[in-house]
């Protein structure tokens, strides 16, 4: 029961993050450990470059879930990302010692009233969270999969 409620609240957490609107012409920050840049629209699509969490973006337009940026610090280097990479509050470290994963679920909308709930239901235990993030799937591997099933790409 206690994994349940923490998965719910997870997902709740993300569809609240989904309804945070980007705008085209906003700066925002990269809210991901890394954010792949793309010469168009989909997962699949050529990466032209990367950007790392707290970099500074203009957005150039949107389509979708995808937005194009161009980053503050370099303009040659822009590209498509995934929207739900971006944040339109500023990812700073602290120097507390936070993760970056701690770092991105705060820009998210993870704070402190969260995690005093998560407390409150006792201990919890994340070695399956932890071993399903240390998965490694190539891209090439991935992209089989999607199609020798017959998904659909996001393209």
């Amino acid at each position: 029961m206690k994994k349940l409620l923490v998965f719910s609240v997870l997902i709740l957490l993300a569809a609240g993050s989904l309804f945070a609107q980007i705008k085209k012409g906003e700066t925002v920050w990269i809210s991901s450990k890394s954010a792949d840049l793309k010469a168009s629209t989909g997962f699949f699509a050529n990466t032209t470059g990367s950007l790392r969490m707290g970099d500074k973006v203009t957005v150039l337009q949107i389509n979708g879930n995808w937005a194009e940026v161009r980053s503050v610090a370099n303009a040659s280097q822009s590209g498509w990302t995934a929207v739900s990479n971006l944040s339109s509050r500023q990812i700073v470290s602290s120097g507390t010692g936070a993760s970056a994963s701690e770092v991105a679920l705060a820009g998210k909308g993870f704070n402190q009233e969260v995690e005093n709930s998560y407390k409150a239901n006792g201990n919890l235990d994340y070695t399956d969270v932890d071993k399903t993030e240390a998965i490694k799937v190539s891209r090439d591997d991935l992209y089989k999969f999607v199609t020798d099933g017959h998904l659909v790409t996001g393209e």
